[in-house]
């Protein structure tokens, strides 16, 4: 029997970040790429396209066809972006305000770390350090009306945290109501280690179970634990026994996730029987 689709548990969980290391994919292909994904089968997993400030201006010739709706942008801003049409002086706000003006973007999100929260109705993320994410901190995040973002890879090991660092990020989240997304290393459902690099990579399926755990009341430890299994099957059965109520406060939890490559989780979610058979 098909599992139903879209799943609660998957919508618009999938960041599209394809121009970021390792896809490093050109930008016009992957607004090409994200365009057409957005008009297919898949297009109820598909969150809002990832580009940085310093390639805004690059991005605002790469929407320009008018045949298309505008694209919806999240837009990192890590620093004063030198080189840019704004200011680099003028800091996020002015950039901010570029963007949200071309013709082609539609402005949704802005992530970087030390952002405040920006004028208008725009989700804003603050990237942070795992030591620095505490029950209090994220309270205070929240109350401001801003989303914790929360790096779990990149090209070096020490980019990606522990089992526990990560688990204790996730049960604080929970604990103040703050909702996060995360960014890297995230490319396939379940914990592994990565045959090339050697890399362990955490599983988005285990972080769904993960979540599930701390906005139940879980413990650190039960948080980890999901974290922490690298039974693919196992994990997958247990994804499949979260309800339509759970689902839905986990999702308001774990907002998304970047990927520089929308179809590695995409098949993931395929090879473990999680899509319909006709997205297979």
């Amino acid at each position: 029997m098909n599992p139903p689709f879209p799943s609660p548990l998957f919508l618009g969980l999938f960041d599209d970040a394809a121009i970021f290391p390792p896809g490093d994919l050109p930008l016009p292909d992957a607004v090409k790429a994200h365009r057409e994904r957005a008009v297919s089968p898949l297009a109820p997993l598909l969150g809002p396209f990832v580009c940085s400030a310093a390639r805004l201006d690059a991005l605002a010739l790469a929407v320009s066809d008018p045949g298309w709706p505008p694209l919806p942008v999240s837009l990192t801003v890590p620093a004063p972006v030198p080189g840019l049409a704004v200011p680099a002086a003028s800091g996020p706000v002015a950039i901010v305000e570029v963007a949200a003006a071309m013709t082609g973007i539609d402005l949704v999100a802005v992530e970087g770390p030390g952002l405040d929260a920006l004028p208008g109705a725009l989700t804003t993320y603050r990237e942070m350090p795992l030591a620095e994410i505490t029950v209090p901190r994220l309270a205070a995040l929240r109350d401001a009306g801003v989303r914790l973002k929360i790096r779990t890879g990149g090209v070096r090991a020490e980019a990606f945290p522990a089992e526990h660092d990560l688990a204790a990020a996730l049960w604080s989240a929970a604990r103040a109501g703050c909702p996060f997304k995360l960014t890297a290393g995230l490319h396939d459902p379940v914990r592994h280690r990565d045959a090339t690099t050697g890399f362990e990579h955490h599983g988005f399926l285990n972080v769904l179970l993960a979540t599930a755990h701390a906005v139940q009341g879980g413990d650190i430890g039960e948080v980890a634990a999901a974290l922490a299994d690298q039974d693919a099957h196992r994990v997958a059965a247990a994804i499949t026994t979260i309800d339509a109520p759970l689902a839905q406060r986990v999702r308001e939890l774990f907002v998304s996730f970047g990927t520089c490559s929308v179809s590695e989780p995409v098949g993931g979610l395929s090879d473990l029987g999680l899509l319909p058979e006709e997205l297979r």
